[in-house]
């Protein structure tokens, strides 16, 4: 059973090596190995939930090297609940892709194979080291992802991306290489106990590299101040891997949530809590600018780069209460908002190229053909990004705030989720007002490029899935429950790593 672990790691690898062995111009053959891999991935993810669903810890140790001395990757009910939130959004962005996204360069297959590598690898990591190796999977085929198709704009976005990104890894270097030298060990577990051991004199270093840590975290979460590098890299590049880039944000927020429960925890001696003082006040400070930088914006892709910011403050903010409750909340929020944001970002697109110069620009513009069908599309993804009822992402702002309600920061919390929240909503309601109601009588006679019901496929699977989250709110609330339980007994990630079948 334990080999389950690394298959998820294992298929999207060796599919990406099989595709970079194939001629780039049997793209139809790219086209099926990779969609194929998807499907297989997902199968995979799903029976993996299903043997960690009754709070089993599985671990597989590499080279059946022993922890701490070999690598491990560990899967428990988060793992696994992020892999299939990943794999059920790149399986949607995949499909759009097929639909013309995949045709502008040579390598979109293998790239995006490599990405959900990297992906899969961070959530089921047990060391700090292997999780800055699968960080740096993931950015570099983003990187490619990101420049593929060209263009300036694209270019020069991607530059401050790589550039940001290649500090952040720097940073991160610096971080783990501290940890290494006063504790000997990066295994998250082991890391765990000595933490909780660490003798006076060697605090403020491991208290400074958990905060070097945190922001490397920041910065790949977005989180304020580190969020400028996002707003041009998604709006300037394809609308699959923008789709697709919707859980990028969601690694730094799981890496936040991963090492700050188990190693700078309630039992992490004399660092206990580490980021209390900070994660709440910089979430809702994201939440914030994420909000009116949506407001401001001048294009729907950069709303949308926006909205994702916000919907990073939201979800940082539910985690930052530091209760069972704001963290279930945070888990049950997280896959509405993830797959809302991408249905955004291919809704965007589809827009786009019947509006002719004018793009996403939000100008009046010409009558769209299919306004009905794309402004109907338009009108559920907005509420499902403002978060209104009756779908999920209201459900869980309102868990959010319901947990909060003990919180000596309550004014502050409910204040900036409330003010966000109609700032989002203004934004996207002037968005739609401009791109279906308001025409512009020159422009209406460039020639309309139609979308079928194949190019929008990809926007309404991604509608359903939200539709089943908000049916399956209550098993989903009771899965994210029982996730913020488990995260709450780290004792029992680091028997199953540290010493399985045994006692500490």
């Amino acid at each position: 059973m334990n080999g389950l672990v690394i298959a998820p790691v294992l298929l999207p690898l060796l599919a990406g090596i099989l595709l970079l062995l194939l001629p780039p111009s049997r793209l139809a053959l790219h086209q099926t190995l990779s969609v194929a891999s998807l499907a297989a991935q997902i199968g995979l993810v799903l029976a993996l939930m299903a043997a960690v669903d009754e709070g089993h810890i599985l671990v597989y140790a590499l080279g059946n090297w022993p922890a701490p001395f070999g690598i491990v990757l560990v899967a428990d009910r988060l793992a696994a609940w992020m892999l299939i939130i990943t794999t059920l959004l790149a399986l949607f962005a995949l499909l759009y892709a097929i639909r013309g996204d995949d045709r502008t360069g040579r390598y979109f297959h293998v790239l995006f194979q490599f990405q959900l590598f990297g992906l899969n690898g961070a959530f089921l990591t047990g060391d700090l080291f292997n999780l800055f190796v699968f960080f740096e999977i993931l950015l570099l085929a983003s990187y490619g992802l990101l420049l593929h198709g060209g263009g300036r704009r694209r270019t020069r976005a991607g530059l401050h991306f790589v550039i940001v990104n290649l500090v952040g890894s720097t940073l991160f270097l610096f971080a783990v290489g501290t940890l290494y030298g006063v504790l000997g060990t990066l295994n998250m577990a082991d890391l765990a106990v000595k933490v909780a051991a660490t003798p006076p004199e060697n605090a403020p270093l491991v208290r400074a590299a958990g905060l070097l840590l945190f922001a490397v975290f920041a910065l790949k979460a977005a989180l304020v101040p580190f969020y400028l590098w996002l707003p041009a890299a998604y709006a300037h590049t394809s609308a699959s891997s923008a789709a697709l880039f919707a859980i990028m944000t969601k690694v730094g927020a799981y890496s936040i949530l991963r090492v700050y429960w188990l190693i700078f925890g309630p039992e992490a001696g004399p660092v206990v809590n580490l980021i209390d003082d900070w994660l709440l006040p910089l979430a809702l400070a994201t939440l914030l600018i994420g909000a009116t930088g949506a407001v401001a914006s001048t294009h729907l892709r950069q709303q949308a780069a926006y909205l994702v910011v916000a919907s990073v403050g939201s979800l940082l903010a539910a985690f930052g209460l530091n209760n069972p409750a704001g963290l279930a909340a945070g888990l049950h929020y997280l896959p509405h908002t993830t797959f809302a944001a991408a249905a955004l970002f291919l809704l965007a697109d589809l827009i786009a190229r019947q509006r002719g110069a004018l793009t996403d620009r939000l100008d009046p513009g010409p009558d769209l053909a299919n306004a009905r069908w794309l402004g109907a599309l338009f009108f559920i993804t907005a509420i499902a990004v403002a978060g209104l009822p009756p779908l999920a992402g209201f459900i869980g702002k309102f868990l959010m705030l319901r947990a909060a309600l003990d919180h000596a920061l309550l004014p502050w919390i409910m204040g900036v989720v409330l003010i966000a929240a109609l700032l989002g909503l203004i934004a996207l309601a002037r968005t739609g007002s401009l791109l279906f109601y308001r025409v512009d009588a020159e422009a209406a006679n460039e020639a309309l490029v139609s979308c079928n019901w194949a190019d929008t496929a990809p926007v309404v699977g991604l509608l359903l899935l939200l539709l089943g989250l908000t049916v399956g709110s209550g098993p989903i609330l009771d899965l994210a429950q029982a996730i913020a339980d488990q995260l709450g007994q780290p004792q029992l990630y680091i028997q199953a790593v540290l010493n399985p079948g045994g006692t500490l």
